[in-house]
């Protein structure tokens, strides 16, 4: 189905198969694309995007931390985000943003600060066979032997495809070991996050999860706490040991795809009664505004208008 998406780039709308950059291009080469993933749902006012702003917001962010430059304005990735939805005439899915430098490049920096932009919109149903999210059944992780990068060697919280090495390691490793994902330790030892998850623990009523200044400020993380906090769910930011997770009465990872993943299993630690009841309201309470049914976070969705 791939071939029949439309794709935006740098004002133009492409036929998917156009959309290409040569082999030795600065972004391939040397991890220089930035992204955002974002969700498209299906609510009850129509198809919807999740936290549009934000993600935008990020990106401008990461552009600056790498000290590059977005060719276009935020209200214009806006609209070329709408508009791509809207071409490829889908109600549910994923919708990627991607900047880049497309030159043909051997030196280590960049040829120029200005990227190129491109929007993408996928439905997993129909594009990837489905993808399998075990958000019933719960999932299974380790504790990775690959220490999450450390702020000091690079800025940890810009969404750039070279850090996500880091991510797959520890997942990579993690499969070789039994389990579906494997959990990162800063380098001072406390828990970070997953390959592309972040992660939440709860412990004597309370929900916990590790700081930001470590971990990448995940749109998915924010709402979570902000969506606890409006149904009087204590949470805790800080700089969490790891034993906790040998402890804790419940863990969960979260992330765009799924949101809410509950955890049955913490190397030999099997979780009795996965999910637990705080997973079970946070996960509902998602499904809700997911949906678009919880007046308290309409804000969050940005209706795809014909």
């Amino acid at each position: 189905m791939f071939k029949e998406r439309i794709v935006f780039l740098n004002g133009d709308f492409i036929a998917w198969n156009q959309a290409t950059v040569h082999i030795m291009s600065h972004s391939f080469s040397r991890g220089s694309a930035i992204f955002e993933v974002l969700g498209l749902h299906e609510t009850n006012a129509g198809p919807a995007i999740f936290r549009l702003d934000k993600h935008i917001e990020r990106l401008f962010k990461t552009a600056e931390l790498l000290d590059m430059e977005l060719p276009i304005s935020r209200e214009a990735i806006h609209e070329a985000v709408m508009a791509t939805v809207k071409r490829n005439g889908l109600s549910k899915g994923f919708i990627k943003i991607i900047g880049f430098y497309p030159q043909i490049a051997f030196e280590i920096i960049p040829p120029q600060k200005k990227l190129d932009i491109s929007v993408f919109v996928v439905d997993p149903a129909q594009d990837f066979d489905g993808l399998d999210f075990p958000t019933k059944r719960g999932t299974t992780i380790c504790i990775s032997r690959w220490r999450k990068l450390d702020p000091q060697s690079v800025p940890i919280e810009a969404k750039v495809a070279a850090n996500y090495l880091n991510g797959m390691m520890a997942r990579s490793e993690a499969r070789m070991r039994g389990f579906e994902n494997g959990i990162m330790l800063d380098t001072q030892g406390f828990i970070a996050e997953g390959g592309t998850e972040s992660i939440f623990l709860v412990k004597d009523d309370r929900l916990m999860t590790p700081s930001l200044g470590t971990v990448l400020d995940s749109i998915t993380r924010k709402s979570l706490l902000q969506a606890a906090k409006a149904i009087g769910i204590e949470s805790v930011e800080g700089r969490l040991p790891s034993k906790l997770l040998f402890e804790a009465d419940e863990i969960f990872l979260s992330g765009t795809p799924f949101k809410v993943l509950p955890v049955k299993r913490m190397e030999d630690r099997v979780i009795e009664g996965t999910p637990g009841p705080f997973t079970r309201k946070l996960s509902a309470l998602l499904g809700e505004i997911i949906a678009g049914r919880d007046e308290r976070f309409r804000h969050w969705f940005f209706p795809v208008k014909d």
